[in-house]
């Protein structure tokens, strides 16, 4: 399975942005998506997960209200709406996979079986 993420970039405070997470693969529909970020010096973080299904999100607290993690299972992809974007949500930005599709929610980093490659969003004061 292979991710690529896209859509990052810089943005001033209050903006938006749209990430994208395309998957190769058949099996997509039967994975839990998720997506991570991680600030320099800082731990990698979860953001925001969806069933495979697409029924039931989770959010981080520090995000509740302002992302929105979507999926399209016809078209391999999730998308993580991103509004009123604060300095600190500056990172890189991570989408992936989790093979426990079934689950609720899936929060912890060693959860998840596949990776993408990350992508960067700065937003400025």
């Amino acid at each position: 399975v292979q991710l690529q993420a896209s859509g990052g970039g810089l943005v001033q405070a209050g903006g938006c942005l749209r990430l994208s997470c395309a998957t190769s693969g058949r099996a997509f529909s039967t994975y839990y998506m998720g997506w991570f970020r991680q600030a320099p010096g800082k731990e990698r973080e979860f953001v925001a997960g969806i069933t495979s299904s697409g029924r039931v999100t989770t959010y981080a607290d520090s995000v509740k209200g302002r992302f929105t993690i979507s999926r399209d299972n016809s078209n391999n992809t999730v998308y993580l709406q991103m509004n009123t974007l604060k300095p600190e949500d500056t990172a890189v930005y991570y989408c992936a996979a989790s093979r426990r599709g079934y689950y609720a929610t899936v929060r912890e980093v060693r959860d998840y079986d596949y990776w993408g490659q990350g992508t960067e969003v700065t937003v400025s004061s």
